[in-house]
């Protein structure tokens, strides 16, 4: 059950003493089966645990089978604003959902039962990360910019990517759960996946909920122009696709915001991204249209400029 796994990784998180090292140890405890590594980096205002969990697949690439692998990114500041604010912000939801599926993986692996492709989970553990400014309600900084986050957290082995991010400090999608993008892939914003879609209706057990994005979101940070959040970054270091998973609610709720975790809805994210994980390494879920992508670039081009900082690069 993945809300036992969700509630008991709450409690390891909500504390200034949480490390990589203390999630990497509660993943252990659980199963053999994975490789989990922590490494420590130092920003600009502190520093982060960026915590990697590759679980094998019984037809992984990494053995030499043939099954597409799935990156699935913990998108976040911090998971605590301290000592500007006490306990866990609202912000932490993307790496304790990141976390969750690892641990509910590695559990159906000590059960017997093992993904056919390889999945690998990425986020980064910091209790005492900065604030940051921002409309209609303030967000979770971090200690390190946006680039290194992707370079700690997206790998070259990705073929596709969920990013789970907390998505409340905006009035753009009203809806108490979660909801999931576009597919963005190379700079182009692509039509929703019907796969994922189904995915949705068959785990959540409602309507699908989307999260409408724009040019803007799928730019790196720091280019100068307003991103609903961080949570399509992952996109801009990367050419495999890549989804959000945005854990939302009816009203706008600050990223540094405590009490503000809803672990039901947590689980039902970690539960869209297990099923998803099943039946993407069986390759039966597709994020795009291979041949509509390539068209798409036939006829308009290559969109990979909107990867970069553009022409502001220039002076850099």
């Amino acid at each position: 059950m993945s809300l036992k796994h969700v509630m008991e990784l709450f409690e390891e998180m909500d504390s200034i003493h949480v490390t990589g090292e203390v999630i990497k140890s509660y993943l252990e405890k659980i199963s053999d089966k994975g490789e989990i590594s922590v490494q420590t980096v130092e920003g600009k205002a502190g520093s982060t645990d960026f915590v990697k969990v590759f679980i094998p697949g019984t037809n992984g690439k990494r053995m030499g089978g043939t099954a597409p692998t799935l990156g699935i990114v913990g998108r976040l500041g911090g998971i605590g604003a301290r000592p500007e604010v006490k306990g866990f912000v609202s912000d932490g939801d993307g790496a304790l959902s990141a976390m969750a599926t690892a641990a509910k993986l590695l559990d159906m692996q000590a059960k017997g039962d093992q993904l056919e492709g390889d999945v690998i989970l990425t986020t980064h553990i910091c209790p005492t990360a900065p604030t940051l400014p921002h409309d209609p309600v303030p967000f979770m900084d971090s200690p390190v910019d946006i680039l290194t986050m992707n370079q700690y957290e997206v790998t070259d082995e990705m073929d596709a990517i969920l990013s789970i991010d907390t998505t409340k400090g905006n009035m753009i999608t009203n809806h108490k759960g979660f909801a999931i993008t576009p597919t963005v892939k190379q700079g182009y914003i692509l039509k929703m996946s019907d796969d994922l879609l189904h995915i949705y209706t068959q785990s959540a057990g409602i309507l699908p909920v989307t999260l409408p994005i724009t040019t803007q979101d799928i730019t790196p940070y720091g280019n100068g122009v307003y991103h609903v959040n961080s949570i399509l970054q992952p996109a801009v270091a990367t050419s495999s696709p890549v989804v959000g998973v945005a854990i939302t609610t009816e009203t706008a709720v600050a990223g540094c915001g405590t009490g503000a975790s809803h672990l039901v809805d947590i689980e039902q994210v970690v539960r869209f991204a297990l099923e998803v994980a099943k039946v993407y390494g069986e390759g039966k879920c597709s994020f795009f249209n291979e041949e509509e992508f390539v068209l798409l670039e036939k006829l308009y081009g290559k969109m990979e400029h909107l990867q970069t900082f553009g022409k502001q690069e220039v002076a850099r």
